[in-house]
C-alpha cells in the first residue's frame, strides 16, 4: 500500500494508501502531514522573556486546572502545556473542556516544534510524569514537519465535523477486534492522515477517505463506501494485518507510508494512547492547520463548503 505523502497542513498534506501489498513501495512523491500543529501566525525565531517568576510546575491531578491561554515565551508555553496535558487527563475533565484543552496542547506542541531553542525550559515547567509524552510528542510532531514544505496556495478540501470520539473509539475497536490491530494504531493513522476525519478531499496521489486509499488499494482491501469512517477504518485495518501487523508493526506502518519519520511518528502517538487512554480526547480535538509560505492557516469546520 504505499501511502504517499499528500498535504495534510501542507506540512498535514494528505497520503495515499497506494498499490496493494504484493507490490514495492514508492517513494512518498509529495510533502506529508504535520500532526503537531503550532499557532498561526508562526511565533517569534527566539525567546522572549517571561514577565515573572517561574511559578512551581503545574501537577497532574484529578481535579483539572483553568485552562491556559499564553503562549508568550517558551515559560509560559511550558505552564500553558502542562495546564493542558493534567486537564485532558483528569477524570474530572468534562468533553467541552476537554476541547478547550486540546486546542492548548496542540497550540504548545505546534510552538515547540517550530521553536527547538524554546523547548529545555519549556519543558522545565512540567512536572516530571508529564515531561516523557510531551517530548514524545514533540518528536512526533517534528518527524512529521520534516517531511513537508509550504504551499504557496490554500487546498482544495472541505472540513467536515468529524463522527463523536467515542463513536470512532467504537470503530476503532471493531476493527482491533476483527483484525488483531491494536485500536491505538488505527487512531493514529487516523489523526495523521485526516485529522479524525474532518479533511474531506482528494490527495495528490488520488487518495480518498478518512484513512486516505487510493483506487487500486481500496479494491483489494475495502468494502463499502470509502468516505465512510467505519469501512475505511476496516480497510486500515485489514491492510495492516496484510503487511504485517499485528506482529510486525513497523513493516506494517512502513507499508502504509515508506518513510521511516511516518513510522516512527505514528508509532509515537499509537504509544501514548497505550500508556493513557485519556490522551485519545486530547488528539481528536486538534484542528486542521495548513502551512503556507505565507504562515500557517487554520482551516475550520465549514471551510471549502
Amino acid at each position: 500500500m504505499n501511502h504517499l505523502l499528500g498535504a495534510l497542513i501542507a506540512v498535514l498534506l494528505m497520503s495515499s494508501c497506494a498499490a496493494p501489498a504484493t507490490e514495492g513501495p514508492n517513494p512518498a512523491n509529495s510533502p506529508g502531514r504535520d500532526p503537531s500543529p503550532a499557532v498561526s501566525p508562526s511565533p517569534p525565531s527566539s525567546p522572549s522573556p517571561d514577565p515573572s517568576p517561574t511559578p512551581p510546575p503545574v501537577p497532574a491531578s484529578p481535579s483539572p486546572p483553568p485552562v491556559p491561554t499564553s503562549l508568550e515565551g517558551p515559560q509560559a508555553t511550558g505552564r500553558s502545556l502542562a495546564a493542558a496535558e493534567a486537564g485532558i487527563r483528569s477524570d474530572e475533565t468534562s468533553p467541552e473542556r476537554a476541547a478547550e484543552f486540546a486546542r492548548v496542547q496542540q497550540a504548545a506542541y505546534r510552538t515547540l516544534v517550530a521553536n527547538p531553542q524554546w523547548r529545555p525550559e519549556a519543558l522545565a515547567q512540567l512536572p516530571e510524569e508529564l515531561i516523557a509524552a510531551a517530548e514524545a510528542n514533540i518528536t512526533a510532531g517534528a518527524e512529521l514537519r520534516a517531511l513537508t514544505r509550504p504551499q504557496p496556495q490554500l487546498p482544495p478540501w472541505r472540513i467536515i465535523e468529524p463522527p463523536p470520539a467515542e463513536e470512532l473509539l467504537g470503530y476503532y475497536r471493531q476493527a482491533e477486534t476483527e483484525f488483531g490491530v491494536r485500536w491505538e494504531y488505527l487512531a493514529a493513522i487516523h489523526l495523521v492522515e485526516t485529522r479524525m476525519g474532518r479533511i474531506r478531499g482528494t490527495s495528490t496521489a488520488g487518495a480518498q477517505g478518512p484513512m486516505q486509499f487510493i483506487p487500486p488499494t481500496w479494491a483489494a482491501y475495502g468494502e463499502g463506501d470509502i468516505n465512510d469512517p467505519l469501512d475505511s477504518i476496516r480497510a486500515a485495518g485489514r491492510y495492516l494485518k496484510a503487511s504485517g501487523a499485528p506482529g510486525n508493526m513497523d513493516r506494517a506502518l512502513h507499508a502504509y507510508n515508506p518513510t521511516p519519520r511516518y513510522v516512527k511518528a505514528i508509532s509515537i502517538y499509537a504509544d501514548q494512547m497505550m500508556q493513557d487512554e485519556r490522551t485519545y480526547l486530547g488528539y481528536y480535538h486538534w484542528q486542521v492547520f495548513y502551512r503556507t509560505i505565507d504562515g500557517d492557516v487554520e482551516l475550520p469546520v465549514g471551510y471549502g463548503s
